[in-house]
């Protein structure tokens, strides 16, 4: 059996993460990946922390089926994601708009979940989360809206309203069915 991998994409604060988590207590045979970045441990994302140096290193030793760069950090997903799919499981990490064509490239059949939210959402999730400056934040905001690559599987949700709601719409995008020629 084939498994299934989706890129969690959209601009940052839309809930991307809190999304992943609640569809994962939904149905705990979800696989989240865990990326790895060159960010210190904080609220509002499990990721592994590492530094600059030790990130070069894992990407020259293969440990990344995907990796790239995005607001001074580097990000990469283990090669693990990839197994996990050919083990038949769903898998999703949350990635990066601006790297979904070389997602595609690295994990055929993916499909993209986009998780939108009202500016005003972003704007208040953004500065709750505490972890950039007002000048970062406009930042962010100035780069919400950017188009996602033509041809792309993709499922817009937006996450603006309640959170049972965007999970829901989550779930039946997860439960897809393919369909044969």
């Amino acid at each position: 059996m084939s498994g299934r991998i989706f890129a969690v994409v959209g601009p940052s604060g839309a809930g991307k993460d809190t999304l992943m988590a609640a569809a994962q207590a939904a149905r705990p045979g979800i696989h989240l990946v865990r990326r790895v970045v060159t960010r210190a441990v904080g609220a509002g994302e499990d990721h592994r922390p590492v530094s600059e140096d030790s990130f070069r290193q894992l990407r020259a030793e293969g440990g990344f089926a995907l990796s790239w760069s995005a607001h001074g950090l580097s990000y990469g997903i283990p090669r693990a994601a990839a197994e996990r799919v050919a083990q038949g499981d769903c898998v999703l990490f949350n990635g990066s708009r601006a790297m979904l064509e070389a997602a595609t490239a690295a994990f055929p059949g993916l499909r993209v979940l986009h998780i939108t939210a009202s500016e005003a959402t972003l704007r208040a999730r953004l500065m709750a989360r505490g972890r950039e400056t007002i000048a970062q934040i406009e930042a962010r905001l100035a780069r919400a809206d950017l188009p996602l690559p033509a041809g792309l599987d993709v499922t817009t949700i937006d996450n603006s309203g309640p959170l049972e709601e965007s999970v829901a719409k989550l779930l039946t995008a997860l439960d897809f069915k393919e369909t044969t020629p």
